[in-house]
């Protein structure tokens, strides 16, 4: 019985340590505006582009950095409460930006 106690106090303290780690590595609005405006000036930097395999993958790049920024922002959700629901529903609308230039432009 002393084994099975000294186990969940374990746990506990593991478990509760761990919760300000996370949630100091939430992403903050600011950082999602700044996704958003990077994003924008990447379309519009590359909208008539020469070099097409240049730009797939600077679309590429910030396809990734966007559903990273998300996955972040819904992992804040689960550890600390704070539902971002308007950031992210704004990362959704950047990352579908960023797959329709992927299948539009970059698509075999």
């Amino acid at each position: 019985m002393m084994i099975r106690l000294a186990i969940m106090l374990t746990l506990a303290v593991t478990n509760a340590s761990s919760i300000p780690a996370a949630a100091s590595q939430c992403v903050s609005p600011t950082t999602i505006a700044a996704a958003r405006t990077h994003g924008a000036a990447v379309r519009n930097q590359l909208r008539n582009a020469e070099d097409q395999q240049a730009a797939c993958r600077a679309y590429a790049a910030s396809f990734y950095e966007s559903v990273t920024i998300r996955h972040a922002a819904a992992d804040c959700v689960r550890v600390t409460g704070h539902n971002p629901v308007p950031e992210i529903v704004m990362l959704d609308s950047e990352i579908d930006a960023f797959n329709d230039l992927l299948a539009t432009k970059c698509g075999s």
